[in-house]
């Protein structure tokens, strides 16, 4: 067997059920998972929730149920314990991330303060996420108390503090996962939701199919194969990265010259991996809810008419801003000034560029170029979905779109990294132990 090479997928199943430590944590992560799914079918106590299902379509708010059931595994239209899942955690992190470039205590936490500074920075997190829980639950109260069976403040407090509980615990659980099971716990919770969404569209998509219309049974031909192509090609954009070349100086340590090594510098084709649709999809919801809560505004009802998905207003708005927080988000990602000034400091520098500011601004001139692609792609991604839905009349994989095939395939693939190092680990360890 050769060592330094990539597992085989005989040799990580074979690890995965006899390594004790790998299996360990693969337990682990399945058990919370199993445990937080069956917390969304625990039921929010003193609802009626058949008028609230129907009091929802009926005032036109089912498009941001929808879109909060996506991150919940339909946990909200539910009403369950973990009704807000791990929304709030979500949120709070995504906030952190915009004052860690902001702030410059935060960035010399993140920075200069090693493993200590990234705890104090994951505490603040954490008050954060709590923050954030108290007032979507009181949100939630306020919005579920109309269908209370015995309305009040104390139903508004009580609701508000089993959601704040539940979300809490989603979070506490997601970080035991990242800490003592495999993958990234958030990533892996948002990846169960979806996941736990597909046998009902599954199901709907082959009784489709079995009606025995020609033109049905195509459609869902189409519709499949434009899904597969899709996670194929998202696989190679995640995967896909620009190698920089750089060099190291020669160094002369006595009588011995050591000559320049060469290495390289990735830039990812898409920085901000799913970030950006989350964004603009979030953006979109807003004047929906808005309009809803005003009534009487005209200017507000015009924007959320206009903006119906399938108008061509909506396909060039969501394209728009897709580019847009693409760019924000890969600027807050990746700084090219000190991506610059790291290099110096390792005494190496790229080839035929000046170090300092002409290797910091080639840096940023390749990241646009890259930012541009990515973002061209993510774009593609977000409509063609709903265009081949509007062709061939199937919309039963409505739930199914870009946001979740990104997040199924960039959590898919880390999670499969992350097995792959545990086992190259315990390849180590047996050389050691022999």
């Amino acid at each position: 067997m050769v060592r330094d090479k990539t597992p085989t997928a005989q040799e990580t199943f074979l690890q995965m059920a006899q390594a004790a430590g790998l299996r360990g944590r693969l337990l682990v992560t399945i058990g919370i998972l199993l445990l937080i799914r069956l917390g969304i079918f625990i039921p929010v106590p003193g609802i009626n929730r058949l008028a609230f299902q129907q009091g929802i379509q009926d005032s036109g708010l089912g498009s941001l149920v929808g879109f909060l059931d996506f991150f919940t595994g339909r946990g909200l239209s539910t009403l369950g314990v973990f009704a807000l899942g791990i929304i709030p955690y979500i949120n709070a992190s995504i906030i952190m991330q915009l004052l860690t470039a902001a702030l410059p205590t935060l960035e010399d936490l993140q920075k200069n303060e090693g493993e200590a500074g990234r705890r104090k920075i994951a505490q603040i997190t954490r008050y954060v996420t709590l923050g954030l829980s108290v007032l979507q639950s009181v949100g939630v109260a306020i919005l579920v108390s109309p269908y209370a069976l015995e309305p009040g403040p104390f139903f508004i407090v009580r609701t508000a503090l089993a959601l704040t509980a539940g979300s809490l615990f989603v979070m506490w659980a997601g970080e035991l996962i990242t800490e003592r099971g495999v993958g990234n716990g958030a990533s892996l919770l948002i990846f169960l939701s979806i996941v736990s969404v597909l046998p009902q569209s599954l199901g709907q998509t082959v009784e489709l199919a079995q009606s025995g219309d020609r033109g049905v049974v195509g459609g869902v031909i189409i519709l499949l194969l434009v899904f597969l192509a899709m996670i194929v090609g998202i696989v190679f954009v995640q995967e896909g990265s620009r190698r920089i070349p750089i060099v190291s100086a020669r160094r002369q340590v006595g009588r011995r010259l050591y000559l320049e090594k060469s290495s390289y510098l990735p830039l990812r084709l898409n920085q901000g991996g799913v970030m950006p649709i989350i964004f603009a999809s979030t953006v979109f919801v807003l004047p929906a809810f808005l309009a809803n809560f005003f009534p009487g505004n005209p200017v507000l009802a015009t924007i959320s008419q206009s903006l119906q998905p399938g108008s061509w207003v909506y396909v060039v708005a969501y394209l728009v801003l897709i580019l847009f927080f693409s760019y924000f988000y890969a600027s807050i990602v990746v700084n090219p000034v000190d991506m610059s000034q790291n290099l110096k400091k390792m005494g190496a520098s790229i080839p035929g560029i000046r170090p300092g500011k002409a290797t910091s601004d080639y840096i940023e001139r390749v990241l646009n170029r890259l930012t541009f692609l990515g973002a061209i792609f993510l774009g593609l991604v977000a409509t063609i979905p709903t265009a081949v839905e509007g062709l061939t009349r199937v919309r039963t994989f409505q739930g199914l779109g870009a946001t979740s095939l990104l997040i199924l395939v960039g959590v898919a693939i880390d999670t499969a990294k992350q097995i792959q190092t545990y086992v190259i680990s315990q390849r180590y360890e047996g050389m050691v132990k022999q």
